[in-house]
């Protein structure tokens, strides 16, 4: 009865641990279009700071957020730093680092650009470097924390342990 069981068990978490694993090491799935947002829940004086920053010393083209571009907006200071930020990334690669700001920006998958104003992504500028977790850019989505990442290794460790304890029953 129990090689019966072992027959059964073994592959099946053979399988687990081979698709945790590739889930862990990205998968190997197509890549993802990645935008570089602020985020909806930053202060707006943090938001100010940091488009500040991207649109001198950092170097982002912040013309088309200026009076008369496609992308000014007064009235909403975050889809304006979205831009800056956005076009920051477009020149300095798609990261958690790059796309950070003090905290107030986040990585989404959620196309930001609006009527006029085109927002380019990772794979338009072929600079994308990521490594943690994008989020789906709802309006609800609290963009404070990464964890996917935690999630897998979470799993994996899990599948691993499972298959040990398998296989020293048998």
């Amino acid at each position: 009865m129990l090689s019966g069981i072992f027959a059964w068990a073994l592959p099946f978490f053979l399988i687990l641990l081979v698709s945790v694993v590739a889930d862990a090491q990205g998968g190997g799935g197509a890549p993802r279009e990645l935008w570089c947002v602020g985020k909806n829940n930053a202060e707006d004086a943090a938001l100010q700071s940091a488009l500040d920053w991207t649109c001198g010393p950092g170097g982002a083209d912040c013309g088309p957020i200026q009076n008369g571009g496609p992308c000014y907006d007064a009235s909403d200071l975050q889809r304006t730093a979205s831009f800056a930020f956005n076009n920051y990334c477009t020149k300095h690669g798609f990261s958690d680092e790059t796309c950070n700001f003090g905290n107030t920006a986040a990585l989404t998958s959620l196309n930001p650009s609006h009527s006029n104003c085109k927002f380019p992504s990772s794979l338009s500028t072929g600079t994308a470097n990521f490594s943690g977790a994008a989020t789906d850019g709802s309006d609800t989505s609290d963009l404070t924390s990464n964890s996917s990442i935690a999630h897998r290794s979470g799993r994996a460790s899990i599948a691993i342990h499972l298959l040990f304890a398998v296989l020293l029953i048998f």
